[in-house]
């Protein structure tokens, strides 16, 4: 009663021969994880605008991404895990109604209270990805996974690359809502295609779902992302700020005994302290950090004034439009990433895109005045990205019981939103801290920027490290859709590693 049943591997049928859903279980899936970082990216344009347009003020409008950040974070491991043990489908399925139903909201009202619940509810959306990447592992045949847990991987960056110039063209031409409006028929079509073309995994993890653990987690989340995100606003020594990250530290250490008591947990610590899986995480923090700078500081860059000496005075639309390379360079770059890992190694391919990430930053402090050395630089970044971010669900895949790919990749996806919500604050401390006046504004200086590269370069050579230290996968190819063991056999192969 407590094991998981086994599941015999999928017949290795050519592609060209499978009926029409399982050849669009791919494509669905990605355009789901595309939409989910379409959906992150869209409400930037509006940020300048949004306090006129809703009566609020520029902090209270802010809270319509910090909101999305925080539900996202607490989130992705809830529904993950729940997605093992009740069909990942299924999970998948409510995440993407939830998101579609923020942006129905989002489209019919203009009250900023209204605005910040809808877009914490679309925050269910970051759980896309690592439910996605699961559904995959557990119903492709080995000859296709690969590459697609890749281009999954790589859907966040195209996502994110192709909402910023869509978001802003809308603003531009079109009433604010037509946006939501759009990402609601999108959100809507995603949810009824994801239960027409994908099957539901076999694979389940049985138990009782851990209340407590996952309101442990929540709190001590919401407390440490809500300090980061705010301690330039309210003042890294405020009160506030010290009591938030004072609280996360005692939830979190209580949550922590919590977990390693539990019969069924929510996350199983034991596989976190493992080498292969905590050093993965430790790896996608580090990534994190190192890819976020990329798009928030170049945004910044080439928007700020001529009369800076180094702003290049664009609009948001074309700035949107000098990120587009690296989002198609994500997506051309995807089935490359997954051939290295096939013919050397997940721990590889994430050690070679951490390193080619710090190369694009030499880049970036070598000239960053040239627009095109500018889109070349933030290209180079986004191609180590593809190569880091398509390793890292592979590496947990292997690592990890059957049972669990969905709740693991949903740890490492918060480990990665962890580390961009760090990088966010570390450069907006660097740049604040390196602003003069121009024309009677307060601009970052150009030096600002470059410390900015120098700072998220170090963090890619770090997670390179990281990368490296990850032990050799000794065991057998749990990306092989093995059926899960007893908890007692699981044990006692953690015990024996």
């Amino acid at each position: 009663m407590d094991q998981t049943a086994p599941i015999p591997p999928p017949p290795r049928t050519p592609a060209t021969t499978l009926p029409l859903r399982d050849r669009l279980t791919i494509p669905v899936l990605a355009s789901g994880g595309i939409l989910m970082a379409v959906m992150q990216t869209v409400v930037i344009p509006l940020l300048p605008d949004l306090p006129r347009l809703t009566g609020a003020s520029a902090a209270t409008v802010s809270w319509m991404v910090t909101a999305t950040l925080l539900s996202g974070a607490v989130l992705t491991p809830v529904l993950g895990r729940a997605g093992d043990m009740y069909g990942k489908r299924r999970v998948l399925t409510a995440a993407l109604v939830l998101m579609t139903a923020g942006s129905v909201v989002c489209a019919l009202s203009s009250d900023i209270g209204l605005l910040i619940a809808a877009r914490a509810l679309q925050g269910a959306a970051a759980s896309v990805v690592p439910l996605s990447i699961s559904i995959l592992r557990d119903e492709l045949p080995s000859e296709r996974r690969g590459s697609a847990v890749a281009l999954m991987s790589a859907t966040v960056g195209i996502g994110a690359a192709l909402g910023l110039p869509l978001a802003a063209l809308v603003v531009q031409y079109a009433d604010w809502h037509t946006m939501f409006w759009l990402t609601s028929v999108l959100g809507a079509l995603g949810a009824a295609a994801t239960r027409w073309a994908v099957k539901e995994s076999s694979v389940r993890e049985p138990g009782r779902f851990d209340v407590l653990g996952a309101v442990g987690l929540a709190t001590g989340l919401v407390c440490l992302l809500l300090g980061v995100s705010e301690g330039g606003i309210w003042g890294w020594g405020s009160a506030r700020i010290l009591a938030l990250f004072a609280a996360a530290l005692v939830v979190l250490a209580l949550w922590w005994w919590q977990q390693l008591r539990a019969e069924r947990p929510l996350v199983d610590l034991r596989l976190v302290t493992r080498p292969q899986v905590g050093l993965t995480h430790v790896a996608a923090l580090l990534t994190g950090f190192a890819f976020y700078a990329n798009s928030l500081v170049t945004a910044q860059l080439v928007q700020a004034p001529k009369g800076t000496g180094y702003g290049l005075g664009l609009s948001i639309v074309a700035t949107g439009l000098c990120l587009l390379p690296g989002g198609v360079t994500m997506l051309l770059f995807s089935p490359l990433s997954a051939r290295i890992s096939a013919a050397r190694g997940p721990r590889i391919t994430l050690s070679l895109g951490a390193a080619v990430i710090a190369g694009g930053y030499a880049v970036r402090i070598a000239d960053s005045r040239d627009l095109w050395m500018i889109i070349l630089g933030a290209t180079v970044v986004a191609t180590g990205t593809t190569l880091a971010y398509s390793a890292l669900p592979t590496l947990i895949l292997r690592a990890v019981p059957a049972g669990q790919t969905a709740s693991a990749n949903g740890v490492n996806v918060l480990m990665r939103t962890i580390g961009q919500a760090a990088s966010s604050a570390a450069v907006a401390a660097v740049l604040v801290h390196h602003s003069s006046p121009v024309d009677g504004v307060l601009v970052p200086a150009l030096h600002g920027y470059l410390l900015s590269f120098a700072m998220a370069g170090a963090v890619a050579v770090m997670a390179c490290v990281a990368a490296l230290s990850i032990p050799g996968d000794r065991a057998r190819d749990v990306m092989q859709p093995a059926g899960g063991a007893t908890r007692g056999a699981r044990d006692q192969t953690l015990e024996g590693t």
